[in-house]
C-alpha cells in the first residue's frame, strides 16, 4: 500500500499525517521536534511511504536533510502557494499536515527548491557575512549622528573606518562623549576583523566554481555579487527560462490584470530578496562604469523616473546573467542593452 506524508511543523513539535492511497488517515499525530521519533513513526505505518511533504519554516534544514538520509523522498512545501478552501469552519495544524499530504498525493503539491546541504552552508555563511555589515554600518552611522550632533561636523565612512582611538581623544568633546564613540569604533574594528574572516572563508570555497567566473564577466558585479547571485541561484536548471530566474531576483512586476485593466498586484516580495539586493547594486555599479549601459539608462531616464530606470538596468542584468552561468559565456553589453 503506498503512502503519503504530510508535516505541519513548529519550532517545538510536529504534527505528522499520514494518508493510504484513498486519501483515509493512517497515522496522525503531535510529535516532538526529535528526528528518531519521526522516522520510527514513519517507518511503522504498514506500506511504502511514497512521499514526505514539509512545510517550509525557518527551522526546516535538520528535518529535510535527516529524512533524506534516512531514505525518505521528501517535498520541501511552498507554504505562499497552498491555499486551503476559504470556506472552512475549522482549520489547524492536523487539517494543514492532512492537506499537505493530500495535494502530494494528487501530485499537485506546489514544491520549493531544497538547496544541497553543503552547498547550502556556504551561502548561510554569506548572509551571515551581510548580516554583520549591517550591523557594521550601524556603528558608522552612530558615529556619524553623535558627531553630528555635538560637533556640528560629519566624518565620511571610509574616513571613520581608519580611525583609532587617539582621533577621538583629540575631538572637543566630553569624556562621556569619547568613551561613547570609542565603544562604536571597537565593535565596528571587531565586526571588520570577522567580516574579513568570512569573506575569505567563502571565496576560498567558490573561487574555482565556473558559475563564479563567469559572473566576474558581468559589468557592475565584483567579487561579492559574483559569490551573492552564484550561492543564491543555485542550480540554474530549475528555472525554465531568463524571465523565471528575473521574477525570482524580485525583478518583475506583480501585478493582476482583467480585460486588460489592472485589477490588484500580487506578492511584491515572493522571491529572493538577496539576489534583488544584489542585482540593484550591480545596476549601481554598471551604470557608473559601462559606458554602454550608461547609455541605456540614461535613455530610460528621459520618460520615467531614475529609480525604474535602475531597476530595468538590474532586470536586464539578471536576465543576462542566466544565460552567462548557464552558458558559461562572457556578458556582452551591447548585446544585453542593445
Amino acid at each position: 500500500m503506498e503512502l503519503y506524508a504530510g508535516i505541519d511543523l513548529h519550532s517545538n513539535n510536529s504534527v505528522v499525517t499520514v494518508l493510504d492511497e484513498q486519501d483515509r488517515t493512517v497515522y496522525a499525530r503531535r510529535l516532538p521536534n526529535n528526528l528518531d521519533a519521526i522516522v520510527s513513526a514513519l517507518r511503522a505505518c504498514a506500506g511504502s511511504v511514497r512521499g514526505v511533504a514539509v512545510e517550509s519554516t525557518y527551522n526546516w534544514y535538520w528535518l529535510v536533510d535527516g529524512l533524506q538520509a534516512a531514505g525518505f523522498t521528501v517535498h520541501l512545501v511552498n507554504t505562499a502557494a497552498v491555499k486551503q478552501y476559504d470556506g472552512l469552519k475549522h482549520g489547524g495544524d492536523f487539517s494543514d499536515a492532512r492537506h499537505l499530504a493530500h495535494l502530494l498525493r494528487l501530485g499537485i503539491l506546489p514544491v520549493g527548491y531544497i538547496y544541497p546541504r553543503e552547498e547550502r552552508a556556504v551561502r548561510d555563511l554569506l548572509r551571515k557575512r551581510s548580516q554583520l555589515v549591517r550591523q557594521r554600518c550601524t556603528q558608522i552611522l552612530s558615529i556619524e549622528n553623535l558627531m553630528a550632533r555635538n560637533l556640528g561636523s560629519r566624518a565620511t565612512g571610509n574616513a571613520i573606518k581608519r580611525w583609532e582611538p587617539e582621533n577621538i581623544d583629540a575631538m572637543e568633546l566630553l569624556d562621556e562623549q569619547k568613551q561613547a564613540l570609542k565603544a562604536n569604533l571597537a565593535v565596528m574594528k571587531c565586526i571588520d576583523c570577522q567580516v574579513n574572516q568570512l569573506e575569505r572563508s567563502i571565496l576560498a570555497k567558490v573561487k574555482l566554481r565556473e558559475d563564479y567566473q563567469a559572473l566576474k564577466t558581468v559589468s557592475g558585479i565584483g567579487e561579492i555579487l559574483a559569490v551573492t547571485i552564484a550561492l543564491e541561484t543555485g542550480d540554474i536548471g530549475r528555472f525554465a527560462g531568463a524571465g523565471n530566474f528575473a521574477s525570482y531576483a524580485r525583478m518583475v512586476d506583480s501585478r493582476r490584470e482583467s480585460n486588460g485593466k489592472k485589477k490588484g498586484v500580487g506578492n511584491v516580495k515572493c522571491g529572493n530578496k538577496y539576489l534583488s539586493w544584489a542585482f540593484i547594486e550591480a545596476a549601481h555599479f554598471a551604470v557608473r562604469y559601462d559606458a554602454t549601459i550608461k547609455r541605456w539608462y540614461q535613455k530610460k531616464c528621459a520618460g520615467s523616473l531614475s529609480v525604474v530606470a535602475i531597476k530595468a538596468v538590474a532586470h536586464k542584468l539578471a536576465r543576462a546573467c542566466y544565460h552567462v552561468i548557464k552558458d558559461g559565456t562572457p556578458f556582452d553589453a551591447g548585446r544585453a542593452f542593445s
